[in-house]
């Protein structure tokens, strides 16, 4: 099961994420996620992957999602401790 804790330091939020990241746990962690970035309007999402232990496609999108919401919201994304199997495609995301 993935877990995600929030932590917000001025204008940036860091969205610390640990286990494992597939189809059914990204719907619990965009929708933790969106909802304290809707509380706390950060500036800057940075999202941690320092504690995941498996990423799916579904993890892509995640990240994806949260990009789309900080650039609506007229913030931007940050990704630290990227999954080695995401890097191209984040990359290619120009995230």
């Amino acid at each position: 099961m993935a877990a995600v804790k929030c932590k917000q330091i001025r204008q940036t939020m860091t969205a610390f994420l640990e286990g494992e990241i597939d189809h059914h746990s990204a719907q619990y962690l965009r929708e933790e996620i969106d909802a304290q970035i809707l509380s706390l309007t950060p500036v800057k999402l940075v999202m941690d992957f320092g504690g995941v232990t498996f990423m799916d496609s579904s993890g892509i999108g995640l990240i994806l999602g949260r990009n789309t919401m900080m650039k609506v919201l007229g913030g931007k994304l940050a990704i630290q401790n990227p999954p080695v199997q995401a890097v191209r495609i984040l990359r290619l995301a120009q995230i």
